[in-house]
Formats: C-alpha cells, structure tokens, sequence
C-alpha cells in the first residue's frame, strides 16, 4: 500500500470500472486521461460519477481528484472497509452496473458489508439483479465465500427511465479463496426464471411464460418460471416487463439469459410474446456457448482464481467476450499475473456447442489484510 508503487496511467472511459476496481484490491494509484475529451459533453457521466462516490464510501482513505472537466481522474486506493451502507444508483444505468463491482470487493472488506442500492433493477444493458442472484452467489460459493449472510435481496423492483428499485446486498468476509477447478460444466437438468410485469397488466408475465416455454419444451421437461408481479410501492416508477431464464447443470454450472421490455416512451413496443421467445433462444444460444461459468460473470471467475491461493485454478469458459479479453490484460498491468490459455474445439471433446476456453492460473496469494483476526 505504500505510495512507491508506480501510478498506472490509461486514456479513455472505457473500462473504467475494471481499473477502479483492480486498483482498489492491488492497492496500485491509478490516473486516467482524455476522458470524452473530444465530445461535445466531455468528461464523465453521472452514473460514473456515482460508482466513483460509492467506491470512495466502501474505502476508507481513498484520495481521489478530478480535473474541472471532468476528463482527468486520478485514484488512490485506500482500504476495504465496508460495513453498513446506503447507495443511490443513477437512473442511467441498472444497478447491475455497480454490483457487478462490488461482488468483486466485498469479500476483501474490513467488515462484513450490507448495503441498500436504490435505482433501476432491471434494465437492457446491465445484468440485471435477478440474474447476478441466480449466477454470481453461487460462484462465489465456490470459492469458499458462503454463509447465512450472503445474500441480493429484492425489494422494489424499478425499471427506466425512472427506476425506483431498492436492493439489498450483504456478503462475509474472506481472507483467503479457495482455489478452483471447474473443468466439466455437465449437462443441463432444469431451467428457472422469473417473468416479472411492473405498472401494466400482470397477464404481461403469463403471456411471456408461455411462449417462452413454448420453445424450451422441445428440450426438457423440467422447466418453471415464476411469475413476479408488484403492486404499489414495491413497483418502481416507470412501466416495463420482462424475462430473466437461468440454465442449472448436475455440476452446479448456471447459465443465464435475459431481457427487458424497451423503457416507456423509447423504441416500439414490445409484445411479451416476442419477448419470451428471443430470451429462451437467447438462453439456448447461451447453453450453446457453454463453459462452467456463463458470460455475465467470466471476469468476476477469473478475478477470484487471481486473488486466490498460491495453487493452480482452472475453469473451462465458452468464448470469452471481449469485456473479458480486456479484463486479462488489466490483470496483468495491476497484477503481474498471466492465464494459460488452451482452445478446446468441440470436435475432440464430447463436449458438445462451440469452441471452449481453458484458463489455467496461480494465484497471487491475495490475503484480506484488513480483516481483523479473531
């Protein structure tokens, strides 16, 4: 931690999360340059302005300086230290957005951390909340991040443009991950999902239920969709729809897949059939894809091998996206840590769907320093 470790320098907004969140475990200051320098509204935008406020309330000491235009950042890491919190999220993005981030530090905080998020829950662009609570807890059981407290609690459910969901997270603390080795992802025994209908009609959910199980049928007989309508408070603001399908294996390998109707006032509107329809192919294409872990959470499986023992993890993935291809090559910059790579093609395998990818690494032997040792 100490202020002789190098500053890495970047250009650029993207990938912004990735760098603040590897520059907060690895303690390593971060500067980032030409935010949106070129545009017409430079600078950052207010939902990054917000996952940088709530960085900075899960730390303690961190120092963190933007220019006046917002298009200059520089970060200084402090410690983990968690505990209990309140967030407002920006409408602008779902709160997927910034629990993906903290599913990656709240292992490493100094205190357990519970904390309430408020803002949209279900959106087009970020894994919704329903699909990180069916896909990311139990990753992070695998690394030995478990107990009673571990939870993603739904509230209120908010869809865009004016959200009005509220959340809550809490997750133990760890000191130390247990290494991993996911290598057969097995074959698919069920399907769950949640079809959920927010300020219309709760005959929305039931149309979409069944179309899609119209087509996931044909595949298998053991399929049960829930349907999730809230009234009231508890409904957000704004009207919406829509469908989240997760794909469990007998290895406890889950594949998600998921989609919302467009935010009220923007795009055409939607029919919950057609709805149904492309998120079960959207769940086949996935299953298709493969891998132990799907593809909302490649980055946060091979964070937790790199934090890990000093001992080989391996974990079979399907393609890797391109989020994920960036997110190796940060790890390197931050952690001085490479993956092994071997392609695995269909054809010698019996493993059937497309090209794998196994990864292959030794941790680093990240310890929660910051936990206090009982």
């Amino acid at each position: 931690m100490s202020g002789h470790s190098q500053c890495l320098s970047y250009a650029g907004c993207n990938f912004l999360r990735q760098r603040l969140v590897l520059s907060t475990l690895s303690g390593r200051p971060l500067k980032i340059r030409k935010i949106r320098a070129r545009e017409e509204d430079p600078g950052l935008r207010d939902f990054e302005a917000s996952f940088i406020r709530l960085i900075d309330k899960v730390t303690n000491g961190s120092r963190i300086e933007i220019n006046q235009t917002g298009t200059t950042l520089y970060y200084q890491p402090g410690l983990l230290y968690g505990g209990s919190l309140e967030h407002d999220c920006s409408p602008s993005r779902g709160i997927g957005y910034y629990l993906e981030s903290l599913l990656c530090l709240a292992p490493f905080m100094k205190h357990p951390l519970k904390i309430v998020l408020r803002g949209v829950t279900n959106d087009q662009v970020d894994p919704s909340v329903d699909i990180l609570k069916a896909t990311a807890l139990p990753l992070l059981k695998k690394f030995g991040i478990d107990g009673e407290s571990l939870e993603i609690k739904i509230n209120r459910r908010g869809m865009p443009p004016k959200g009005g969901g509220e959340i809550v997270f809490a997750c133990p603390v760890k000191k130390v991950l247990q290494p991993i080795q996911l290598t057969d992802p097995g074959k698919i025994k069920r399907i769950r999902g949640t079809a959920y209908s927010v300020r219309v009609s709760p005959q929305m959910a039931n149309r979409i239920v069944e179309s899609a199980r119209s087509i996931l049928n044909k595949f298998l007989p053991d399929i049960y969709i829930y349907t999730d309508h809230m009234k009231g408070v508890s409904s957000g603001k704004s009207p919406g729809f829509g469908l989240s399908l997760v794909a469990e294996t007998i290895n406890g390998t889950f594949l998600s897949a998921e989609l919302a109707s467009n935010p009220q006032g923007q795009g055409a509107a939607v029919l919950p059939e057609e709805l149904g329809q492309n998120c079960a192919k959207l769940l086949l294409e996935e299953i298709y894809r493969g891998g132990c872990v799907d593809s909302t959470n490649q980055s946060l499986a091979l964070l937790l091998m790199t934090l890990g023992q000093q001992d080989v993890s391996k974990v079979l993935l399907g393609p890797l996206s391109p989020y994920t291809i960036e997110f190796l090559r940060h790890l390197r910059s931050f952690f001085q840590i490479m993956f092994k790579i071997e392609t695995k093609s269909p054809e010698e395998e019996e493993h059937k769907g497309g090209a794998k990818v196994l990864m292959t690494c030794v941790g680093v032997g990240f310890s929660n320093l910051s936990k206090t040792i009982r």
